[in-house]
């Protein structure tokens, strides 16, 4: 009984490991990137948004994570569609310049929100529309690129 669990338990594990994707694949390494933005921009925004409490050294913490990050994912896009299962539509390879434009705006809105932060001191109210600006930008890419 003992053997029989063993085996069972090793092709669960088997199974389950070949769903994964690679961390240091192309496309493992911008899901973290893409996690990671995501992660800290709903915190900026939440703390424009009352979610969480403003706290302007905080704010001004992810504002330099978000614009370096807003850097980061597009070298992890090879020329040719990768395999696994990724969110990425294949508009991304077949539209390549469209796909490159879309990030060059994200980076330079992340680049004008970093910017406000070294206004001082900082004034959440004041910080809402560039942050508005970061999201418009990552919501008209998903809308062109990403599967939903």
């Amino acid at each position: 009984m003992f053997k029989c669990f063993t085996v069972l338990l090793l092709a669960c594990l088997t199974l389950t490991a070949c769903d994964r994707v690679d961390p240091n694949s192309p496309l493992g390494q911008r899901k973290t990137i893409f996690k990671q933005m995501l992660k800290t921009s709903e915190d900026l925004g939440g703390m424009l948004r009352g979610r969480l409490p403003f706290e302007p050294g905080r704010f001004a913490e992810g504002a330099q994570q978000l614009d370096g990050l807003a850097h980061a994912p597009w070298q992890h896009f090879p020329q040719v569609r990768d395999e696994g299962d990724s969110s990425a539509r294949a508009e991304v390879w077949q539209r390549q310049a469209r796909f490159e434009d879309l990030a060059r705006q994200l980076e330079g809105v992340t680049g004008e929100l970093l910017s406000e932060t070294r206004s001082q001191p900082l004034d959440a109210a004041s910080l809402k529309a560039p942050m508005d600006k970061v999201e418009a930008a990552c919501k008209a890419c998903h809308s062109e690129f990403r599967n939903h």
